[in-house]
């Protein structure tokens, strides 16, 4: 399987959230610039990244002397200044930046945000907030993505009441509309197109379907 290319990514802030970030797509092998206006937060992640700087996301000049123009992505994680935070999107922006994703501190913010242009909005606390309620509302669902539209691919682990019981005999699509997309058995993958595959317990089954129909699933387990 080839390698996934790498791309440049521009992160702006750089708290909690925003090194993360950083420090996890340099950990996947792309190029990032790190940009804070304290020096404490800079030379914290410059070990970890290609390159960090001290600049100001609100000065325009600033950011295109650290050549913030030229990456594929910026990320604006400032959090703490509303302010700070849309004049730095309006700069990456004006800097023609491709794609750009934004942290918002509330839901008036994301509206703001979004008018001005940002491709994706993030508001942290939820998506994490939201994420922690759905697995410990049913310790059944070991993680899942949201793919838009209301449906989502969920990683749920087979229970005992399901082992030795063939995919075809749970009915999933005719009772539930969801869809088999495989499981990992361990450390292999088992395809379950055919659907005669036979589950076992604490194997991690990947389904999607809409959200009512996968809750509708796993409550009934």
């Amino acid at each position: 399987m080839p390698k996934p290319k790498s791309r440049s990514f521009a992160v702006i802030g750089l708290g909690t959230f925003g090194t993360t970030v950083a420090s996890e797509l340099a950990r996947f092998g792309n190029h990032v610039l790190g940009i804070d206006l304290q020096e404490r937060n800079v030379s914290r992640v410059a070990d970890t990244i290609a390159e960090a700087a001290i600049a100001d996301g609100r000065d325009d000049q600033a950011l295109r002397e650290v050549g913030v123009g030229s990456y594929d992505v910026a990320v604006v994680a400032i959090g703490e200044e509303l302010d700070a935070n849309i004049l730095c999107t309006m700069n990456v922006r004006m800097l023609g930046v491709p794609t750009v994703w934004v942290k918002a501190m509330n839901r008036t913010h994301h509206r703001i945000l979004s008018k001005l242009g940002a491709d994706r909005v993030i508001l942290p606390e939820q998506e994490i907030g939201r994420h922690i309620a759905q697995m410990l509302h049913n310790p059944l669902v070991r993680d899942y993505v949201s793919l838009g539209n209301g449906f989502h691919v969920v990683d749920f682990r087979v229970p005992q009441s399901l082992d030795g019981t063939r995919i075809d005999r749970i009915g999933l699509a005719e009772k539930f509309d969801l869809r088999a997309l495989g499981l990992m058995r361990g450390s292999d993958y088992v395809d379950c197109e055919a659907g005669t595959t036979e589950l076992k317990a604490d194997d991690k089954l990947l389904l999607l379907g809409r959200r009512e129909n996968l809750r509708r699933f796993a409550d009934g387990l």
